[in-house]
């Protein structure tokens, strides 16, 4: 079997329809069990966000949701959304809402463990996440080794190469135009050379540690989110007349009715769970890592954070992508048909000829083109490669986690973290080079493994969060500015909390 096709086969088997249904069923039995925390807490998350402050072991509340917004916000807010639309239909977009609007008391969970189960490294710094809190609360050593492994290998070698191939394939489709770049030698070369550059940049964050991802992502990551946002509705309004269309044939195609897209009902929703869940990562265990980092006095008020992340990347971010690709009709869609024993794919829509699902970021391209031809394509590159090279950044922060959780009460040794330094700039440089089809579908396969071993791991160790989110609640009804004793509220081996009581 050739290389590709493994790969390809391997992600099947990873996201199959029990991946699916264990996301989408994980997001209602926490929503049910918070009591739906995610609506009846709404202006508490906005209040806590803009609140807190950092130390020196820790960042600020606002600082650590910026870090794991830049871990969100990716290539699947702006590429994630157009593949979804093309495998599954404008349907997916509202299957993408679901994930978002039921991930929230997912992230709330894994984000509240996170902090519950946080402990300094040997320089003094914050660090957890779901290694920490499978080990302490499970007393599971060897699924938490199995989970940081995933996460070093997904996060610092299978992840970037996505965000770094679609930043070259925009910038590419920018720069090239009609020549095809024949002065750098091609487009191919120039990919390179955008890859490299890139690669420069990261070393510069990384080599700089937590404090200095903190403080670029704080800057950085509002700013570009608000003003893609601003383009989404700017489009929108210039497409005033197209806009009731676009509701109507996104919650038809949703459940079947369209009568084009209704024979890709089951896509709609598998692409809607699989692309929700790569752009917001509710329950992936990405998002835990930024959230241990967070100085606070409580464990839920981190949680409440990270479930604002969730609104914010899906309700926002990826819907800016959707009103921008459904409402000017720059989109494609395919279903797969078989025929003389080969799966070929039939394409039912086409609003951008030529283009294939693995090359996204050119629907949006082309899309906010048609309203403000001549440097339309351009800002999509620079907002895409602002989300992607942040995505970059929080990805080695997660790896680094990982690494320093495995050194275990040592120090993580210099070698090794070079190494994964050196690892993740090489696979920007790869990924860049490298097809789009390879590169997504490394990334699903990283996806999709930490989010087996961290939902089942969440679905087990739920309580604690819970038992968190009731202290929280029954001390703001006093009054409060709440405080944590986990000894108070029967839970064990919160090592960190119990030496600060």
């Amino acid at each position: 079997m050739p290389v590709e096709a493994f790969f390809v086969w391997l992600n099947g088997i990873i996201w199959s329809n029990a991946l699916i249904a264990l996301c989408l069923g994980a997001g209602l039995w926490f929503s049910f069990r918070t009591r739906f925390m995610q609506v009846r807490g709404f202006a508490e998350m906005c209040r806590l966000t803009v609140s807190g402050q950092k130390s020196e072991a820790g960042v600020s509340s606002f600082q650590a949701l910026a870090i794991s917004m830049a871990g969100r916000m990716g290539i699947g807010n702006i590429a994630g959304v157009a593949t979804a639309i093309a495998y599954g239909g404008p349907g997916a977009v509202f299957w993408m809402w679901v994930m978002g609007f039921l991930g929230a008391s997912t992230s709330y969970i894994e984000c509240t463990l996170a902090q519950i189960y946080k402990e300094k490294d040997a320089e003094g710094r914050y660090r957890g996440g779901p290694a920490y809190y499978i080990e302490k609360a499970m007393g599971l050593k060897w699924y938490a080794v199995a989970f940081a492994i995933a996460t070093v290998v997904a996060a610092g070698l299978l992840l970037p190469g996505v965000q770094a191939n679609a930043i070259a394939d925009s910038a590419t489709n920018v720069l090239c135009g009609i020549d095809g770049c024949t002065a750098v030698g091609g487009t191919g070369a120039m990919k390179l050379w955008i890859g490299l550059g890139v690669a420069a940049m990261l070393a510069v964050i990384i080599f700089g540690g937590i404090k200095r991802i903190a403080t670029f992502a704080e800057v950085v990551v509002p700013f570009m989110a608000l003003a893609f946002i601003l383009m989404a509705v700017i489009v929108m309004v210039a497409n005033a007349d197209k806009v009731p269309a676009m509701f109507a044939d996104i919650f038809s195609s949703a459940f079947g009715g369209h009568a084009a897209f209704g024979a890709i009902v089951g896509q709609a929703v598998a692409w809607g769970v699989k692309r929700g869940i790569y752009a917001n990562e509710a329950g992936q265990g990405t998002g835990p890592h930024a959230a241990a980092a967070a100085e606070v006095s409580h464990p839920a008020k981190q949680g409440y954070v990270q479930a604002f992340a969730i609104y914010f990347d899906t309700m926002l971010v990826c819907t800016s992508t959707a009103f921008l690709l459904l409402s000017t009709g720059m989109y494609n869609t395919f279903k797969t048909v078989t025929q003389d024993g080969k799966e070929t794919l039939v394409e039912i829509f086409s609003g951008v000829p030529g283009v294939q699902p693995s090359e996204g970021a050119q629907f949006t391209q082309a899309a906010v083109e048609s309203v403000l031809p001549g440097w339309g394509a351009g800002f999509v590159a620079l907002a895409l490669f602002f989300f992607a090279f942040t995505t970059i950044m929080a990805y080695y922060y997660m790896a680094e986690t990982n690494l320093t959780y495995l050194a275990g009460v040592k120090k993580t040794h210099p070698l090794a973290t070079l190494l994964l330094r050196l690892g993740i700039v090489g696979m920007v440089v790869f990924g860049a080079y490298h097809n789009a089809a390879m590169a997504w579908t490394l990334g699903d396969i990283g996806v999709g493994l930490m989010a087996w071993l961290n939902i089942v791991a969440i679905l087990i160790l739920q309580k604690p969060a819970l038992l968190a989110l009731r202290d929280y609640e029954r001390q703001k009804k006093m009054g409060l500015d709440p405080t944590f004793d986990p000894e108070a509220l029967g839970i064990r081996n919160a090592g960190f909390w119990n030496r600060r009581g």
